[in-house]
């Protein structure tokens, strides 16, 4: 997986409108569009893909910390936001694009630094205007759920299907 540098690596809206939001995000998955900056900022990738479902990995590290050496409720809050919008994105039709008109989260309990975790993000449903998702952030090795969360998106057509 490679990372944008500058705003030119990223796809241009051409390109983008061109494809159906499940091939956008397998495109980003398989390494032909580049994944967003935020990604490498945060230490997080897309590790899955399918139809009305995403799954990023992430381990969070001492730059995302806050001021008492915790992992920053941001990074929880960056890594389910990301998850998804992209889950959402997957039932995005050619010519539409989604971006997040609200999203919530609730940490349960706090990642150990350096831990590799999976966030699960799954569509609830796929309207012509807005989606709905929810999430979940677990442990890759002890499976336990470290944060939840819910997302309304709305879907913007440009002249698509």
């Amino acid at each position: 997986m490679h990372f944008a540098q500058k705003p030119d690596d990223l796809a241009d809206r051409e390109t983008l409108l061109s494809m159906s939001g499940l091939e956008f995000m397998q495109a980003i998955l398989n390494g032909h569009l580049p994944a967003p900056a935020i990604a490498q900022t945060m230490g997080i990738r897309v590790h899955a893909v399918a139809d009305g479902q995403v799954t990023f990995c992430g381990t969070p590290e001492f730059n995302v910390t806050n001021p008492v050496g915790a992992v920053h409720g941001g990074w929880y809050g960056t890594l389910l936001d990301s998850a998804l919008g992209c889950a959402v994105m997957t039932k995005v039709p050619k010519g539409s694009v989604d971006t997040t008109l609200e999203y919530k989260i609730n940490i349960t309990r706090a990642i150990p630094l350096g831990m590799l975790v999976n966030c699960t993000a799954i569509v609830d449903h796929a309207g012509r205007s807005t989606c709905v998702a929810h999430g979940e952030i677990r442990g890759v090795e002890d499976g336990r759920l470290y944060a939840t969360g819910s997302t309304t998106c709305i879907i913007m057509n440009f002249g698509g299907a």
